[in-house]
């Protein structure tokens, strides 16, 4: 849902990652006319045009997002303006949702996938999207978007997806489109639209098969921003720049409806590697699953994601998210932090399991520590020497 975009057709290829354990999901139970789940959905709220110059009004209404009865979330725009919202262009000509999982849930790599019957008709733009979490700090397209479904009413067959980073936003977007064979319209059955996530790869599919996929190597030598949580957004838009408004042809109301929303933890490209626990039994834990070199390595409740799964090389390398376990500095003094960074086969990076369940860094000569014999949730992980403490003892 940025701003306009040129669109080229990609071809086929595999998938660079792979699904693992379900870590959200919203299968839409409920009475019908029951708003969607508090716990994992909220609103955005506004007529201010979202950049696009769209013509709806988002509202928290369930006369515009509500449960069906049928297991199904229903997203519907109409064409009207019962309670005299204003827009940027005057009074309000159409009222529809946008929902968020900011603040409820957000995820770094992974497969997000839903089941979707789109709605028809020209300036109709539903989407299936996400945002980097960082947006207040980084407004967009510093923060990232992945476009994982679109579709504008003229293009009937068509979806679109989409990356929006720092030098390729808007009409400069990372894209990829794909379209039902035979003229079939997406809006007449379900489909069901994925992305896989990895750290160096971002690959989307319609019903199962692969369209597009984009690397760093596309940004041409822009920043790469895909490297930290994201939250998910599902809207009906009317109108815009991209779309263009409906016109005699257009019926309203239109409806999305939602059959699943599910999300899947990344698996490192088949390499699971295992947990690491220690004190408390935490489990050692990248922050975040931000790839970012020197993300913080800290304890944190065991949960079965990527950025808790080690695996160990033979270069005595210990890696998670594709990068290595890593003393900041190449320190060896007592307290130094322990990060996550590019493999460069340092000392910093060498590790030893020892069998009295030591992990010990052979170059400092000390132990894995947990900082200040702590258990809480994001207790930093550092270097110290070996006491035989049971902050430094550690299984897999």
């Amino acid at each position: 849902m940025g701003l306009t975009v040129a669109l080229t057709v990609t071809t086929s290829t595999p998938a660079a990652a792979a699904p693992s354990a379900v870590t959200w999901a919203d299968e839409f139970d409920g009475a019908a006319g029951a708003p969607p789940d508090a716990s994992r959905w909220r609103y955005d709220i506004g007529g201010g045009g979202w950049g696009n110059n769209e013509l709806q009004y988002y509202t928290s209404s369930t006369r515009y997002a509500a449960l069906d009865g049928n297991g199904n979330l229903v997203i519907t725009a109409r064409r009207e303006n019962p309670s005299g919202y204003w827009c940027w262009y005057g009074s309000c000509q159409y009222t529809s949702a946008r929902l968020v999982t900011a603040g409820t849930f957000t995820q770094a790599y992974g497969r997000f996938e839903a089941r979707i019957r789109i709605p028809r008709g020209q300036g109709l733009w539903p989407a299936f999207w996400m945002l980097g979490n960082d947006i207040a700090a980084n407004p967009w397209p510093d923060n990232g978007e992945i476009d994982i479904m679109e579709n504008i009413g003229r293009e009937p067959s068509t979806g679109h997806g989409s990356l929006h980073g720092p030098g390729y936003s808007g009409r400069n977007a990372l894209t990829g489109r794909t379209s039902l064979p035979r003229g079939q319209a997406l809006a007449d059955a379900f489909h069901t639209y994925t992305v896989d996530w990895a750290p160096d790869s971002i690959t989307w599919y319609l019903d199962g098969v692969a369209y597009s996929r984009k690397t760093p190597a596309d940004a041409g030598g822009d920043r790469w921003v895909f490297d930290h949580p994201f939250f998910m957004v599902m809207n009906v838009a009317v109108g815009g720049r991209w779309p263009g408004s409906p016109d005699g042809s257009t019926v309203f109301p239109q409806a999305m409806v939602v059959d699943y929303v599910r999300v899947q933890a990344w698996d490192n490209a088949g390499d699971n590697g295992t947990p690491i626990v220690g004190f408390g039994d935490k489990c050692v834990d990248v922050a975040g699953a931000n790839i970012a070199n020197g993300t913080a390595v800290q304890l944190w409740t065991c949960n079965g994601t990527a950025a808790q799964r080690w695996s160990w090389h033979a270069d005595g390398s210990v890696r998670a998210l594709g990068k290595c376990l890593d003393v900041t500095g190449g320190s060896t003094a007592n307290g130094a932090r322990v990060q996550l960074y590019d493999c460069n086969g340092t000392g910093a990076q060498r590790w030893v399991f020892t069998s009295a369940g030591d992990i010990v860094n052979p170059q400092a000569d000390k132990c894995l520590d947990a900082t200040d014999v702590g258990s809480v949730d994001g207790t930093r992980l550092q270097i110290w020497d070996c006491t035989g403490g049971a902050n430094q003892k550690w299984r897999r």
